[in-house]
């Protein structure tokens, strides 16, 4: 997660709210050098990439990434201390919208800054969403993609509700895949973290009075990742926010858009400053209800009970979030969606986030109102948390059978 700050041009699509300073790119690898692309250190312009003409619907085939894959197995990183924030890769997907509503074709174009009129929609308006899904490496070397039919979904929601097309759900999982088989050599060994891509819909159109921008970019572009949080699979310091909150009822809370996570910041920064990991918000009405940490949903464990916020408009409807609350009723646990007291919390056995780059992130401790609770465990982790974890990423990393259906293998 980011303090406040300034970021470089290079780096103004690009960004995104990852944990920490942004590193420096470790010794890497010159990037693949092929008869059909070559990267170069320049400037795109989106009007000028060399993209299709647009072709309506078309399906886009992942098989088209194998021209760039011919490369080592591994690009030159120490997988070792691997954290995260953004490592460039070798390539990004983009695919344009105009007017007509339809998204070309799309293709692969090499990773790097682009250009973006300055009255575009997403620029002035915060008219942008943005997804967040993973790949995983097996041990057998295949590579496996968890639920991307879920984040194409939830982009068509929040493609509505900011008023923006957005892509078909075929187009979307294709251009992941990719966007994977491309940077295929950046996906870290079995065990030592995983490809974190992001889907990015922005208005890229020029629009200077309040309305929807008239062209519209789909944009994907992936990073190595390891834990989110420093402290890896261990307990996390977390302070209820009282005076700031993340979303209120009608708004925008209930969708992936940029403008959520910015506001977010100043409390996230004020909290960290204090030595606290994140910040757990309370709804805007009641003050008294949980919502969500910054970028995670919350779970609270009471016996063999579980509860979490139920999804009405104001807290993202998690695809970790939904997978565990599976996992967890496949286990033999009650799950309740519902709303969920901050005396409940207070109260509880053990306390968790998930979400898509934390995957599960158990409480240590909580601070409401300058008091301090903590929760038991091993070492701070709580069985119920580290059960969940386990049986989680084993399905998400192929180490043992998907049940529930959720993986993508790519060959």
């Amino acid at each position: 997660m980011m303090g406040c700050g300034t970021v470089s041009h290079g780096a103004l699509l690009a960004a995104a709210p990852f944990a920490g300073p942004r590193p420096r790119v470790l010794a890497l690898s010159p990037p693949p050098s092929t008869p059909a692309i070559q990267i170069h250190n320049r400037f795109y312009s989106i009007s000028q990439l060399p993209l299709p003409k647009a072709q309506g619907k078309g399906r886009c085939e992942a098989s088209l990434a194998s021209n760039y894959t011919n490369t080592s197995e591994f690009a030159d990183l120490d997988w070792e201390s691997l954290g995260f924030g953004l490592v460039e890769t070798d390539y990004m997907y983009i695919a344009k919208c105009g007017p007509d509503g339809n998204f070309d074709k799309g293709g692969m174009v090499p990773f790097g800054p682009i250009a973006m009129n300055p009255s575009s929609g997403v620029l002035n308006y915060g008219q942008g969403l943005f997804e967040g899904l993973k790949a995983y490496r097996k041990s057998d070397g295949s590579i496996l993609l968890f639920r991307p039919l879920e984040n194409a979904t939830r982009m068509q929601t929040g493609a509505e509700r900011m008023c923006m097309p957005a892509p078909p759900v075929e187009q979307f999982v294709d251009a992941v895949k990719q966007t994977v088989l491309a940077n295929k050599r950046w996906v870290p060994p079995t065990g030592k973290g995983s490809l974190y891509i992001r889907p990015l819909l922005v208005g890229s159109g020029a629009v200077l009075g309040l309305a929807p921008a008239p062209e519209y970019t789909f944009i994907i572009f992936a990073s190595p990742v390891g834990n989110y949080f420093k402290e890896g699979l261990a307990p996390i310091n977390l302070i209820v926010e009282d005076k700031f909150h993340r979303a209120t009822p009608g708004g925008t809370g209930g969708v992936k858009t940029i403008g959520n996570y910015a506001s977010v910041l100043m409390a996230q920064k004020i909290a960290k400053e204090k030595g606290y990991s994140d910040v757990l918000y309370l709804d805007a009405v009641h003050k008294k209800y949980l919502e969500e940490v910054s970028s995670c949903n919350i779970f609270v464990v009471k016996g063999n009970v579980i509860s979490t916020p139920a999804i009405k408009g104001t807290i993202l409807p998690g695809i970790t979030r939904k997978s565990i609350i599976d996992v967890a009723l496949s286990k033999g646990f009650q799950v309740e969606e519902r709303l969920v007291s901050v005396d409940e919390l207070l109260d509880a056995d053990e306390v968790f986030c998930t979400g898509t780059a934390v995957v599960v992130s158990p409480v240590g401790s909580i601070t409401y109102q300058g008091k301090r609770i903590e929760y038991a465990g091993n070492q701070g982790v709580g069985a119920v948390s580290q059960q969940l974890y386990t049986s989680l990423t084993s399905l998400q990393m192929g180490q043992e059978e998907d049940s529930m259906g959720w993986t993508v293998q790519l060959n």
